[in-house]
C-alpha cells in the first residue's frame, strides 16, 4: 500500500498527529510554506492501528445491520457504506469538536467516525427512544447536536445548502469552525451543487466539500450520466480549489483533508475533495444491481480499505496478528453490547407521536406573543447583511 508506506512513520518517528488522530502541521517540514499543512502525514503504529479499528467498527456495524434488517428489527430503507469507510474515517480525523459535519443518507459510518456513540446509533436504527434521535430519524436521518453531526438527508444534494448555511453562521459568529459536507457524485448533477459552490466561493465560506464518488449514484453508471466525470474539475470551474483523492486509502484521505482544512482555517475559502471510492453492497436493500457485474465488484474488493490496511500493518511490522485479533474481538464485543442496548430499549408511546411538531415553551417562560409589549408591533425579522463577507 504505497500511500501508507509514504505517509506512515516508523515506531521511532515523532508523530505529527496527536493521540486523537488529528494531524497538525510540522514547522520543520522542508519546503512547506509558513502556515500550511504538510504534504504527508507522519503516523506511528498506534495511530495506524486506530485508523484500522475505526474502519473495522464501521464494517462490522454495517454487517450487523444487515442481520437485523433481515430479522425485521430494522425497518424502512437501509443504505450501507461497505467499501467507503476510508472516506469517513480520513475526513473525521482532520476535524475538531467545534467543526460541523453534514452527511448523506448513507451515513452510519460517517456518524461513527464523528463519534456518535454506537449504542445510541444502533438504538436509532431499531427505532428506540434511546436512539440519538429518539428513534424518529432511523437509518437515513441520524443527528447528534452535541457532536455537531447535522445528520443524513434523504434528498440527493440536500445537505449542500445546509452546509453553506452552517458555515455562513460560523463565519459571522467568528467561531473558526469548518463544516465538512459529504455528498455523492449524483449530487454533482443537481443544480444545488453549482448554486452552493458558487455562493461558498463568492463569500469564502469555511466549507470542506467531500464528494464520495462511488461511480453509480443510485443505479446509473456515472460515465453515462455526466459529460464531465471529474467532479473536482466542476468545483474548480466555480472557483473552488479542488483535488482528486484515492478514497480507498484512509491515510491519503486524511492527508488531503488536513491540507484542505488548514487552508480553510487560514481564510482561503471553501475546498473540495473528490474521493474515488466504491460501495461493495447494493445501493439499498431493494437493489438488484443489474447495472454492474460480480466480476467488477470483486475487482474493486482487491482495493478493500480495511483489508489493505490490515495487510500493510502486518507486512510493515506496525502490528502483529495477536494485536489485530484483539482489536477485532473488542469491536465484536462493542457491537454485541450496542445491539443488546438497542434491543432492550423502549418504543415511543403512541400518545407522543405528534410531539415536537411545534416548538415547546417551558412552563413559566414567555412565548413570542407574550414577549411583545402590549400596543406594539412584533419585531420585524432582521434584514440580510448589506455586504457579503470579504
Amino acid at each position: 500500500m504505497s500511500s501508507h508506506a509514504a505517509a506512515a512513520g516508523t515506531r521511532h518517528d515523532a508523530p505529527a498527529v496527536p493521540a486523537g488522530g488529528r494531524a497538525t502541521p510540522r514547522a520543520e517540514d522542508p519546503g512547506a510554506p509558513a502556515g500550511t499543512a504538510p504534504s504527508k502525514l507522519h503516523l506511528d503504529h498506534v495511530q495506524l492501528q486506530q485508523t484500522w479499528r475505526a474502519m473495522l467498527r464501521i464494517r462490522r456495524f454495517e454487517a450487523r445491520c444487515v442481520e437485523l434488517y433481515q430479522a425485521q428489527q430494522i425497518r424502512g430503507f437501509l443504505h450501507l457504506c461497505d467499501g467507503q469507510e476510508a472516506v469517513a474515517v480520513g475526513v473525521a480525523a482532520a476535524l475538531e469538536p467545534r467543526d460541523a459535519v453534514v452527511a448523506t443518507y448513507r451515513e452510519h459510518g460517517q456518524a461513527l467516525a464523528r463519534g456518535v456513540p454506537m449504542p445510541a446509533l444502533m438504538a436509532e436504527m431499531l427505532g428506540r427512544l434511546e436512539g440519538c434521535c429518539r428513534g424518529r430519524g432511523g437509518s437515513m436521518h441520524v443527528f447528534d447536536a452535541a457532536r455537531r453531526f447535522v445528520g443524513g438527508n434523504a434528498i440527493v444534494g440536500g445537505g449542500l445548502p445546509l452546509a453553506a448555511g452552517l458555515a455562513f453562521a460560523d463565519q459571522r459568529l467568528g467561531r473558526g469552525a469548518v463544516t465538512a459536507c459529504l455528498f455523492g457524485e449524483g449530487a454533482a448533477g443537481e443544480g444545488v451543487f453549482h448554486e452552493t459552490l458558487n455562493l461558498a466561493a463568492l463569500w469564502r465560506l469555511p466549507v470542506l466539500f467531500v464528494c464520495e464518488n462511488n461511480l453509480y449514484s443510485m443505479g446509473m453508471p456515472w460515465a453515462q450520466a455526466d459529460a464531465q466525470q471529474e467532479v473536482w474539475r466542476k468545483a474548480q470551474a466555480l472557483g473552488v480549489p479542488a483535488e482528486p483523492v484515492d478514497g480507498m486509502d484512509p491515510v491519503a484521505v486524511q492527508a488531503a483533508a488536513v491540507r484542505a482544512v488548514a487552508r480553510i482555517r487560514e481564510g482561503a475559502g471553501p475546498q473540495l475533495l473528490e474521493c474515488r471510492t466504491y460501495r461493495f453492497r447494493a445501493h439499498s436493500m431493494f437493489d438488484a444491481q443489474a447495472y454492474r457485474t460480480r466480476e467488477e465488484v470483486e475487482r474493486w474488493r482487491a482495493h478493500d480499505p480495511v483489508e489493505r490496511l490490515r495487510r500493510w500493518l502486518l507486512d510493515n511490522h506496525q502490528a502483529d496478528a495477536a494485536t489485530l485479533a484483539r482489536i477485532e474481538a473488542e469491536v465484536a464485543a462493542e457491537i454485541d453490547a450496542a445491539v443488546a442496548f438497542a434491543q432492550a430499549g423502549t418504543l415511543e408511546p403512541v400518545g407522543e407521536l405528534e410531539r415536537f411538531v411545534l416548538a415547546e415553551v417551558p412552563a413559566g417562560e414567555a412565548g413570542p406573543a407574550e414577549a411583545t409589549p402590549a400596543g406594539t408591533a412584533p419585531m420585524a425579522p432582521s434584514t440580510p447583511p448589506q455586504e457579503v463577507p470579504a
